[in-house]
């Protein structure tokens, strides 16, 4: 075998930029988990880490523009946690989360897409929502749950400018129409959302959250005001990317619950994991989420500890329900051209 078919490509290797970018998302977690680990309470890390979500929005951006793409990306981010821990609060039963994420994905879509928010589509404010519906109710008052998401994401908008031109400015004011196609791609959601949603449900409530989310994925493959015909091979190569990374990812998770770190370490683990989720994001889909996967699963077992295996199995039980749902919505539903 020629030995350099097994280098990466160089479109897939992170550059200068990647680490940059990447090492601003880090920070933007790593100052509010000093904080929980220094209060004594990092099993609330779950929310702090959706708020640092919102440094991987503007990536390309310098300047204005990347202070209100992320400023857009955190009040988005916000209001999903929030829905997620009024489910909780009220104890919702699992129809109702899927009622509401499904209502939300459609209109995080619509949303999203008239932003030109970057990563596109809506599946970090659905997973933001759909993650934290599923904390027990009892682990911190809701009020204090939306502060550290919000608190984390104006930290990481403050660390976004750092280093940033002020070129490129953007009044707020400037209309964005919504693109061509945008409200089919909306329906897109909606129906892979609910269907993975539904499925889930058959299995139980905490399954119902990550076959949603996964459900999202496929369809972020598919390019706004562009006929679909001819995207569905992007499609099937990002629910691969996801399935693939999904598992690779949980292998790692089980080794590392299997080592026994305490909730600090796993707090800083978490911290640690996000570096490579962000530097591989746009260069390698799958790489990214080998890294992401773990980061949430420690972030599951700081919020509510369960059986590593079980937990585990099912998380890539519902990554197959979700995808397979979003890949079949991609295929029946297609666009038409301008």
């Amino acid at each position: 075998m020629d030995a350099s078919a097994l280098r990466p490509r160089p479109e897939l290797r992170p550059d200068r930029d990647d680490h940059r970018h990447a090492l601003r998302v880090a920070v933007g977690l790593l100052l509010p988990a000093a904080v929980l680990l220094a209060v004594g309470r990092p099993e609330l890390m779950v929310y702090a880490v959706f708020g640092a979500f919102t440094g991987m929005y503007g990536r390309t951006d310098t300047g204005v523009p990347r202070l209100w793409h992320q400023l857009e990306a955190a009040v988005l981010l916000t209001v999903g946690v929030g829905l997620g821990v009024a489910l909780s609060a009220l104890a919702a039963p699992g129809w109702a989360l899927v009622a509401v994420e499904l209502t939300f994905a459609t209109a995080a879509s619509l949303i999203a897409d008239r932003l030109r928010l970057r990563p596109v589509g809506p599946f970090f404010f659905l997973f933001a929502l759909g993650a934290t519906a599923t904390v027990p109710r009892a682990l911190v008052a809701p009020g204090v749950a939306i502060g550290i998401c919000a608190g984390s994401a104006a930290l990481a908008v403050l660390v976004g400018m750092i280093g940033t031109r002020g070129d490129g400015s953007r009044a707020p004011h400037e209309p964005r129409r919504l693109p061509p196609g945008a409200r089919v791609h909306a329906v897109r959601y909606a129906l892979a959302v609910g269907l993975g949603g539904g499925v889930g449900l058959l299995f139980g409530f905490a399954h119902a959250n990550w076959a949603m989310a996964s459900a999202a994925v496929p369809l972020a493959a598919i390019t706004v005001g562009r006929p679909s015909e001819g995207q569905v091979r992007m499609v099937l190569t990002r629910a691969a990317h996801r399935t693939v990374g999904t598992l690779t990812g949980l292998m790692v998770a089980a080794a590392l619950l299997a080592i026994g770190f305490g909730p600090s370490a796993l707090a800083a683990l978490m911290v640690l994991l996000l570096f490579p989720t962000e530097l591989f994001m746009t260069r390698h889909y799958a790489v990214a989420i080998g890294f992401f996967t773990p980061l949430i699963m420690l972030m599951t077992e700081l919020t509510a500890p369960s059986a590593p295996l079980q937990m585990l199995t099912y998380r890539g039980l519902d990554t197959v329900i979700g995808v397979v749902a979003g890949v079949a919505v991609a295929v029946l539903v297609r666009s038409r051209r301008p």
